[in-house]
């Protein structure tokens, strides 16, 4: 059913912004980890971790041939004794280093020590990347430099991105939701994983892939 939801918000997103900027950030997201193996590294912030996305890339990186888009889950309240996948605490992001890519959703606010961890992460020359949750302007006038404010830490976020996916609240567009943009990103993401072919086989090879989506049973380990 995420295929025909996917199809279905586009059709309804047509004419406005954010097929292309969603797919320009899958481009990044994309073109950072196939260009270095891989090494997806997927955080949330304290009271939001983004399991749906990190299911729905394991599904793109196998549908579409590209492994290196299947992350690793970074969890704030990971135990030892839950399963190796979920076993992933905020500790993985000190050892981040040159090559790999970090991707932050943070609808709301980030806290301190998330903040710290990309920071660090960052110097350490990882990409850091991010879908936020709406911005706007302040009542105080203060922002990230751009105009615009988010919930709690993500002036900050914002600033040590190499790219930052937000809507803008007060916009036509601000009704799309960070749920429906994870969706988009992540099926853009695995649909420019390669150049397909052209004519009567691309279209055959895209039917084929919607099938699949349809028929598969969702990822065991999520």
């Amino acid at each position: 059913m995420d295929a025909v939801r996917v199809a279905l918000l586009r059709e309804v997103l047509a004419g406005t912004e954010w097929l292309d900027a969603t797919r320009r950030f899958a481009g990044v997201l994309r073109g950072s980890v196939v260009s270095h193996g891989g090494g997806l590294l997927l955080v949330g912030t304290p009271a939001y971790e983004p399991w749906h996305l990190a299911a729905h890339l394991v599904d793109e990186a196998a549908w579409s041939g590209t492994p290196e888009l299947s992350p690793t889950l970074v969890r704030h309240a990971a135990r030892a004794s839950d399963p190796a996948h979920l076993a992933v605490g905020l500790g993985r992001l000190e050892a981040a280093r040159r090559g790999e890519t970090l991707l932050v959703v943070a609808p709301d606010a980030t806290g301190a020590e998330l903040l710290e961890r990309v920071r660090d992460a960052r110097r350490a020359g990882a990409t850091v990347l991010a879908l936020a949750g709406p911005r706007g302007p302040r009542a105080d006038g203060a922002d990230g430099g751009d105009g615009l404010t988010g919930p709690e830490g993500h002036e900050d976020l914002a600033a040590m991105a190499h790219e930052l996916l937000a809507p803008a609240a007060g916009t036509e567009e601000s009704g799309v939701d960070l749920d429906t943009v994870q969706h988009l990103v992540s099926a853009a993401a695995g649909e420019n994983s390669a150049a397909a072919p052209r004519g009567r086989r691309r279209f055959r090879d895209r039917l084929s892939r919607l099938a699949d989506q349809l028929t598969a049973p969702p990822p065991p380990r999520w």
